[in-house]
């Protein structure tokens, strides 16, 4: 497992952009598998660790329109941490960066409907680059398109958990396979929302 991003400057205090990543899960012969792929290697941060495709929320997430909404259900949970629009937002990134880094979608305008919400991760504040992290779940039987690298992620494919742990993985990485082994096991979709705040699960 990787160390995460350096620690920021003494005094120095940065502030999480929000992001969003998907897990895109598949029943398969050899169980649930995940979609995974490497960070490339120009990357200046953690260079060729498995991470799930997704990144920061851009200005144009906020004024995107979708073919079908978020489940009300869903969009209250997101709500409870967000405001409307950033709710909206974070799924729009979701599925935008599913497309640009491994090139999936969830069509387009995307539907949203499907989308699940399993935890959140906040980068710790003593680091120098920091997000807060909202992990959406979906089916892959709701994506379309054909896999492939880009300039962001290589290799993708397709990891059952165990595999995944076994890989090169960021701190916050492992910690989110542990939450969706929890979720497998429980499919706790309507209580209150895991969150990671400086490297411990609360629940809020």
């Amino acid at each position: 497992m990787k160390d995460d991003v350096p620690k920021a400057a003494a005094g120095t205090q940065v502030t999480a952009r929000p992001a969003a990543s998907l897990l895109v899960v598949r029943q398969g012969e050899a169980g649930v598998s995940l979609l995974m792929a490497r960070r490339a290697a120009h990357h200046r941060f953690m260079p060729g660790v498995l991470v799930f495709p997704g990144g920061a929320v851009d200005e144009a997430d906020h004024r995107i329109k979708e073919a079908r909404p978020l489940k009300p259900a869903v969009r209250a949970r997101l709500e409870r941490f967000t405001g409307p629009s950033l709710a909206n937002a974070l799924a729009h990134a979701a599925a935008r960066e599913l497309t640009e880094e491994v090139g999936l979608s969830l069509g387009e305008p995307p539907d949203l409907s499907e989308l699940d919400l399993l935890c959140r991760a906040i980068t710790p504040p003593d680091r120098s680059m920091r997000f807060d992290a909202f992990f959406f779940l979906v089916d892959a039987a709701h994506v379309s398109g054909e896999l492939r690298a880009s300039a962001e992620l290589e290799e993708p494919g397709w990891y059952t958990v165990e595999q995944a742990m076994a890989g090169e993985l960021a701190g916050a990485t492992k910690a989110v396979l542990a939450q969706f082994s929890l979720w497998l096991a429980h499919h706790n979709r309507d209580g209150g929302l895991p969150v990671l705040r400086d490297r411990q699960w609360i629940v809020e």
